[in-house]
């Protein structure tokens, strides 16, 4: 099992350097950050439950280099990218950068977003934003593994471009697919165009999203070992053995204890119980 953390950097938590170091001096695997560009000041469905973070989020591949360059062996990703508000050529270019720059340590961890005005500022329709990100994941496998790459699609459409740098891990970084309720379509999805799953435990049904992954890949010739299911503990409830063992059992290889923002000395504190909590699950 590979244990990591997942949270949202800003000017008032930890920085990318000092988090980043602290977590590979402790042991840790990987840093996962979130991304949204902006909180737009229209009326939204989670009303008052969107704290002030989401104003002031960092930009993730900017943050991550950082923890990258200050760090040896520690995995970087995102969690999630929103895929729906980059260009696919020039995130290409980002994701494969930041690849090369770590050594290929990075998982590109990818959602929608779930703020309908923040996808519309973006040019996207609620409604298309799957379709979107799909095609948009699709067209950056495109640049990352052919010479001249091109895409055409309904909503991504380019000619022939060289687009460098090609990332270090071939055919380029795992895609882990957040997001979607409906355990068959966030399956397909997976089999589709992702390599595996990264959801948030209490927003998403796992289990029969787990059983509905096994069926679709058993439909498609493959096998599970041949996907990378990551999930976030401790966001919607304590982290507990009793959780740790289901989602082991389920098939996830790496759980990302979610980190808070209440201030720097509150997170070292809670990330020094992260740390126990590593070691004790370590110790079986």
């Amino acid at each position: 099992m590979r244990f990591g953390i997942a949270t949202t950097l800003t000017q008032d938590s930890l920085q990318p350097v000092e988090l980043a170091r602290w977590l590979e001096d402790h042991g840790f695997e990987s840093l996962f950050v979130g991304e949204h560009t902006h909180l737009p000041t229209a009326p939204h469905r989670y009303g008052d439950g969107v704290g002030e973070d989401y104003k002031k989020f960092y930009d993730p591949f900017v943050a991550l280099t950082a923890a990258a360059v200050a760090t040896e062996r520690l995995t970087v990703g995102t969690a999630v990218c929103l895929v729906t508000e980059h260009h696919p050529i020039t995130l290409a270019k980002m994701v494969s950068t930041l690849d090369q720059v770590s050594g290929g340590r990075v998982v590109l961890g990818c959602g929608t977003g779930w703020n309908t005005v923040e996808l519309e500022n973006h040019g996207v329709a609620w409604k298309d934003r799957w379709k979107v990100t799909r095609e948009r994941i699709l067209a950056m496998r495109e640049i990352w593994t052919q010479e001249q790459a091109e895409f055409h699609g309904e909503f991504v459409d380019f000619g022939p471009i060289w687009c460098w740098p090609k990332p270090v891990q071939r055919p380029g970084p795992k895609i882990l697919l957040g997001g979607g309720m409906d355990p068959d379509i966030v399956a397909r999805r997976i089999v589709e165009y992702g390599d595996g799953w990264i959801p948030l435990d209490g927003g998403h049904e796992l289990e029969p999203t787990i059983d509905a992954i096994r069926k679709e890949m058993d439909r498609a010739g493959r096998t599970l070992d041949e996907f990378e299911l990551t999930v976030g503990l401790g966001l919607m409830g304590p982290i507990t053995e009793t959780r740790y063992r289901e989602v082991v059992e389920m098939g996830f290889s790496r759980v990302l204890f979610v980190l808070p923002r209440r201030g720097r000395e509150a997170d070292l504190e809670t990330l020094e119980s992260f740390a126990e909590l590593k070691r004790s699950f370590e110790r079986g």
